[in-house]
């Protein structure tokens, strides 16, 4: 989710900044969670448009990291567009078929938690965490519905995009720029890393934590700052 593209060299060939989270982490974190907590069987990897940067990166960390360190793991995925009525159709097509499903990674809360869920109760399979048939679900975004579901344990986590640190990075960026600072790769100040992309734009990939039921309530995550 880019937030702001600045000139932060204007003198130097017009080097941007983009401010995003780290999208890559969040398919890594999502698939390390699901690794350690499912021993073997299908996940579902409900995926974002592939055509954005966002979905792309997700899909294919999360896709790689089951790879190479869950091989028990089989990954059935749904490309969804971000579009909550397509997600939730091929969710319910795909468990028809596949009734044996023990997790899922949702890639954008905000736009499939709710038709999940439903899709699920509507199929009696949607088992609280600890009981009997309860399928493992990660999600990605960090907001308050998100965080109500870990709490009622209908989902086990999620990777909490850094919202509320978008436009203050956004403005850091603007402010340097008007400075005449400039930036090169590396790691920085704040947790993060920049990283130059291929087209030569630097980009500040902002760090975003897992949230689950031992920190779901901590008051520093910005999903418990909104109502």
């Amino acid at each position: 989710m880019p937030v702001v593209a600045v000139d932060v060299a204007p003198d130097k060939g017009k080097v941007a900044m983009v401010v995003r989270a780290n999208n890559v982490a969040y398919g890594e974190k999502a698939c390390q969670y699901l690794g350690e907590h499912i021993s073997s069987g299908k996940v579902v990897q409900i995926m974002g448009d592939l055509a954005s940067v966002n979905g792309r990166d997700r899909s294919e960390a999360f896709r790689a990291c089951v790879k190479k360190n869950f091989p028990k793991l089989k990954v059935l995925e749904i490309p969804a567009k971000w579009e909550s009525d397509t997600a939730a159709s091929k969710l319910d097509t795909l468990l028809n078929a596949n009734p044996d499903i023990k997790g899922i990674y949702m890639q954008a809360g905000g736009v499939y938690l709710a038709p999940t869920l439903q899709t699920l109760k509507s199929k009696g399979m949607l088992k609280k965490a600890g009981q009997k048939g309860h399928i493992t679900i990660v999600s990605n975004d960090g907001i308050p519905q998100e965080f109500d579901a870990i709490r009622k344990g209908e989902i086990d986590a999620t990777v909490s995009q850094p919202a509320d640190a978008y436009a203050k990075y956004g403005m850091y960026y603007i402010k340097a720029a008007m400075q005449g600072k400039t930036f090169k790769p590396g790691p920085t100040d704040h947790d993060s890393t920049i990283v130059k992309l291929p087209s030569g734009i630097l980009e500040d990939q902002l760090p975003a934590p897992l949230v689950t039921k031992d920190n779901v309530d901590d008051p520093e995550l910005w999903g418990n700052t909104v109502k």
